[in-house]
């Protein structure tokens, strides 16, 4: 059954027809294509339903109303669909991408990740979110009798590893079958950028709302902001500094998406690509912000690390998570009987290390600090 949309799509989408398809293969459905039954597994696991309970940037001691991994993933979505219909790129793909590209992230977001990663280099190891998303995809989930994991499409399972960075083959040779050599899909290439719009602009949005930052301090530090409010302030003298804030943030958003959607376009237009071929033969990727816009979203990046990332009520409950994580991976290690079964029975076959840092990583916030109580104490 030929989806609606496909007539729409530009010669160098990925067509769903086009997909290199499962691993395991498997009838059609009669009325969902391959790629929107990719995201409804993606949405549907319990990988996904856990970033409901892992920190973005604030954790919940601050409030309830701070994004959390799954309402950032959400705000990716929306960003990267808005983008995809702009340049007819396949959309489906492009949202089971976007839900996708955050559940192999650990509990406590960057500072869990960083814990994890450094924890595993003392074996020699890596932690790497995106190859972890792979994994839960291709195993950890069970929730079929015919395979094991969710059996996503080699365009989504693809996109998982290749949406924020380039492995080289030599280095990671079990990836070999994911064409590393090549430049993914337009799809892919696309959820990097709107993921980094998305939570730079939500940072920011979070950083006032915790009074981490003042309007005054962020209009000295990040120019395109205070252009952007000027005009909120002389029509509306009297309104809340709350609203005029909402509206130039709105604004800033909107520059920087408008302005990936027009480069993008125009950096095709020049490549004269025609094909997913052509994109996959490039030897850099085509999906952009234009070089205007890319010092004002690393000036936002290099504002916010400065003024929020490192201020100290961050550091300070960075340290304690830090502390938690390590002190529950060093248990873990030391005592293996005390993992779940799940966990034990792959121990002879993997390093107990990479088992238990998978565990932990599959941890919610919640779930970490219980279990460190009751393993490690106070």
């Amino acid at each position: 059954m030929r989806h609606p949309h496909a007539r729409n799509l530009a010669s160098y989408a990925m067509r769903v027809e086009q997909s290199l398809g499962r691993r395991y293969p498997e009838p059609p459905h009669p009325y969902r294509n391959d790629y929107e039954r990719d995201r409804d597994r993606i949405i549907h696991s319990r990988a996904f339903r856990r970033l409901e309970n892992k920190t973005q940037v604030f954790s919940r001691r601050y409030s309830d109303h701070f994004r959390n991994r799954l309402t950032h993933t959400l705000e990716v979505a929306q960003i990267s669909r808005t983008v995809a219909k702009a340049l007819q790129l396949n959309t489906d793909l492009v949202e089971a991408l976007a839900l996708v590209h955050d559940v192999g992230h650990p509990p406590f977001g960057h500072t869990g990740e960083e814990t994890l990663d450094n924890l595993m280099r003392s074996y020699r190891d890596r932690f790497d979110h995106n190859l972890h998303a792979l994994r839960i995809a291709e195993s950890f989930e069970q929730k079929y009798v015919d395979f094991p994991g969710l059996n996503l499409t080699f365009e989504v399972r693809e996109g998982i590893i290749k949406h924020s960075r380039d492995y080289h083959p030599k280095l990671r040779p079990e990836l070999r079958e994911y064409r590393l050599e090549e430049q993914p899909p337009l799809e892919a290439q696309l959820i990097d950028v709107a993921d980094e719009i998305a939570y730079n602009c939500a940072d920011l949005d979070d950083g006032y709302e915790a009074k981490l930052l003042s309007v005054a301090q962020i209009r000295a530090g990040l120019p395109l902001f205070d252009r952007l409010i000027r005009p909120f302030e002389r029509a509306h003298p009297e309104a809340l500094e709350k609203l005029k804030f909402n509206e130039a943030l709105k604004r800033m958003m909107d520059y920087l998406v408008t302005d990936l959607i027009l480069t993008t376009r125009l950096r095709l237009r020049r490549a004269a690509v025609r094909s997913v071929d052509a994109v996959r033969g490039r030897n850099s990727r085509l999906v952009a912000l234009s070089a205007a816009a890319l010092r004002e979203n690393r000036r936002l990046k290099g504002f916010l690390f400065r003024n929020l990332y490192s201020h100290p009520s961050i550091r300070a409950e960075r340290k304690k998570i830090t502390g938690s994580i390590s002190g529950l991976f060093h248990y873990f290690v030391e005592h293996p009987r005390s993992l779940p079964s799940f966990y034990q029975k792959k121990t002879p076959g993997e390093p107990l290390h990479r088992v238990v840092c998978d565990y932990i990583a599959g941890m919610t916030d919640n779930y970490l600090l219980e279990q460190y109580r009751k393993y490690v104490g106070e």
